[in-house]
């Protein structure tokens, strides 16, 4: 075979290959466009405690990781959920539900989020806060049957009581 032949076979191998990671990532499109986040809240208790309900809508046959994710490969993909305000909350818990366990013999279990999941986090707000809650939920969207996972996307909301 010639260098030119090689170089050629070499450019086009090359290329393939762009090709193929662009279709794997849905070329630029964002988690957030397969899956759906709302928040609300109650207002706060005498105490300044404070539910808010964060609930994601994934489309059809679309999944996110769930928080715990149950597999080291897949920690920094799970669904992380924080929540801010003016002044500093005194507390913030968030509970996670738990995931649909997912089963892979290649990278191993791991559990995920499909449908409709509600994250309930209680805050306990800081004395005579009442300024909106800024939520953010850092999410990863996968669908299996297209074998395509999207960017990852931080969808911000705020929170009035």
């Amino acid at each position: 075979m010639t260098t030119a032949k090689r170089l050629t076979a070499i450019a086009v191998l090359g290329l393939a290959a762009i090709v193929i990671s662009v279709n794997t990532s849905a070329a630029g499109v964002k988690s957030d466009s397969e899956v759906k986040i709302t928040a609300a809240s109650g207002k706060p208790d005498s105490s300044g405690k404070q539910i808010v309900t964060i609930t994601l809508a994934h489309n059809p046959d679309w999944h996110t990781y769930a928080n715990p994710v149950g597999n080291d490969s897949f920690t920094t993909n799970q669904t992380l959920v924080t929540i801010k305000a003016k002044t500093k909350p005194t507390s913030i818990k968030i509970d996670y539900p738990t995931g649909k366990l997912h089963k892979d013999k290649d990278v191993g279990d791991y559990s995920v989020y499909e449908g409709k999941v509600e994250i309930k986090a209680t805050v306990v707000r800081a004395e005579g806060d009442t300024s909106p809650l800024e939520v953010s939920v850092k999410i990863v969207a996968c669908n299996d049957k297209k074998g395509m996972c999207l960017l990852p996307a931080t969808v911000k909301l705020a929170v009035k009581e």
